[in-house]
């Protein structure tokens, strides 16, 4: 069974947008089943977009329903971290050099996600929002980086979808 490993904005948009935490509760409540059966994760650098910038519904509804081990280490695929930026680096003649910045830079998750689902590539797959722009220069998307190196992704309504869930 495939783990997906859901990137900042399945939290955000979800919260600020689609499923407001004040009223899709049925949305809310599959996510937790879904972290506490381990078949949804996340990373650290996740944590730290969500939690790190602001004291907000989202950030007590994770700190009060996620299991402790939901956010998992980066520091453990360095190896794979260092392929999604030669890839990214390797497309300096297409992105501009702010968003080529701004993917790598250490604090942003969108290459960290990448780089944990190609660490376990045949177990995991990336749930992410963002949708294939290949033309785009000022930002790189992760489904790029993920067609670039042959990583899954999918977004949230297809993550359920292939877990058969509904709420």
């Amino acid at each position: 069974m495939s783990i997906y490993v859901v990137d900042s904005n399945f939290f955000i948009e979800a919260h600020r947008t689609t499923y407001p935490l004040d009223v899709a509760h049925s949305f809310w409540n599959k996510v937790k089943q879904l972290a506490e059966d381990g078949k949804i994760i996340s990373i650290d650098k996740v944590k730290n977009e969500i939690c790190d910038n602001h004291e907000d519904a989202l950030k007590q509804w994770c700190d009060a329903n996620l299991p402790r081990d939901f956010f998992k280490d980066t520091t453990q695929v360095m190896n794979e971290y260092g392929q999604v930026a030669a890839w990214a680096v390797s497309r300096s003649g297409h992105y501009l050099p702010n968003a080529l910045a701004e993917f790598l830079d250490a604090d942003e998750a969108d290459a960290h996600v990448v780089a944990f689902v190609l660490a376990d590539n045949a177990n995991r797959i990336v749930t992410t929002q963002e949708i294939s722009e290949p033309n785009r220069r000022n930002k790189v998307k992760i489904p790029e980086a993920c067609n670039a190196l042959g990583v899954h992704y999918c977004n949230t309504i297809e993550m359920f979808r292939q877990l058969n869930e509904t709420f």
